[in-house]
């Protein structure tokens, strides 16, 4: 190691390296697996803001770019590049779906779902839909699988519309009130909780 000069990662040196990563398409992050560099300063608030520094990235084709080379291994989120990875705060989904369209109805309708960096995904089998709620207040929290674990937190009022979509349907033994997408039914509440 001796003459060996150690460099500690910046959100500079990291947007040059993913700008350069992915100049030719997504990049396949899923495949790097670079070596630990440390953890950077960089937080995904659950509305989706990211923060470096304790400050707001201004930047929305910053905050894309980064979006678009995070990784979650093993419960934490890191930031990857072919040469390096360091970690990050997520503190709930590192990204919000903020809007959605419906094609077709019923079991046949397809929900598709656009998150604040840009990410479109059509929940199905690939791309589930779940809701944890809080076990104190009751509170829904929906989520969508965006992509390699990556989930999306469906914002408040997209999932006010999403209720508007729900139907009571026998989902694993019992009645739920969910909604089909992708020829899957993906449960929101069970129907005796309703009021």
């Amino acid at each position: 190691m001796s003459g060996q000069k150690i460099v500690t990662p910046t959100a500079e040196g990291l947007a040059a390296s993913a700008s350069a990563a992915t100049r030719k398409g997504p990049p396949p992050v899923h495949l790097w697996n670079p070596p630990f560099c440390g953890d950077l300063d960089m937080r995904i608030a659950r509305d989706g803001t990211w923060f470096y520094l304790g400050t707001p990235i201004g930047r929305p084709a910053l905050v894309r770019l980064f979006s678009s080379i995070l990784k979650l291994e093993d419960g934490r989120y890191f930031l990857v590049t072919p040469v390096e990875k360091v970690g990050i705060t997520v503190d709930d989904a590192p990204f919000v779906a903020v809007d959605f369209t419906v094609d077709g109805t019923g079991r046949d309708q397809s929900v598709t779902f656009t998150t604040h960096v840009g990410d479109v995904v059509t929940a199905g089998p690939d791309h589930p839909i779940r809701v944890v709620r809080d076990p104190a207040t009751g509170e829904p929290s929906p989520y969508v699988m965006v992509r390699r674990g990556l989930e999306a937190l469906i914002d408040r009022k997209s999932f006010y519309r999403l209720v508007d979509l729900c139907v009571h349907e026998d989902h694993d033994g019992a009645r739920w009130f969910g909604l089909w997408s992708g020829s899957t039914f993906f449960p929101v509440i069970p129907s005796a909780d309703l009021p």
